[in-house]
């Protein structure tokens, strides 16, 4: 009987820590695809370059505010369908090579079961990148 009890016991805490992982696995899924979004939205919001003789033909320009604005908007507008808790658009979001949106999200995860373990959650963190480009 004691053992068949240390047995439950030894199930019940290994389907508890599983679930727990897998619930901050899935939000950082989660977040890894909102951040995938986002990053398509910023690239969208390009500017034209202009043509010059050095340059035959137009190309695509983004500047870190403009990402910066696109992350927001697209946050802001489907903020109710994230479902995801304290989301913020961390610092490393904009563009280096002025073609390309690079997008960093934050957010706190709740593991399931043992959140009177970590009551502030576990801070996930996820980079997205995208590039635009024009194509004849």
């Amino acid at each position: 009987m004691v053992l068949i009890t240390g047995y439950v016991l030894l199930t019940l805490l290994l389907v508890t820590v599983v679930a727990a992982v897998s619930s901050v696995y899935l939000t950082q899924k989660k977040l890894l695809s909102i951040a995938d979004s986002a990053a398509l939205a910023a690239a969208d919001s390009y500017t034209l370059q202009q043509v010059s003789a050095e340059v035959g033909a137009p190309g695509t320009v983004l500047t870190g505010e403009q990402v910066r604005a696109a992350v927001t908007a697209y946050v802001q507008h489907n903020e109710t369908l994230l479902d995801v808790s304290a989301l913020v658009i961390a610092p490393g979001t904009g563009t280096v090579d002025g073609r390309t949106a690079q997008v960093t999200l934050t957010a706190v995860a709740h593991p399931v079961f043992l959140n009177f373990l970590v009551p502030d959650g576990i801070a996930v963190t996820a980079t997205s990148t995208a590039r635009s480009e024009l194509k004849r």
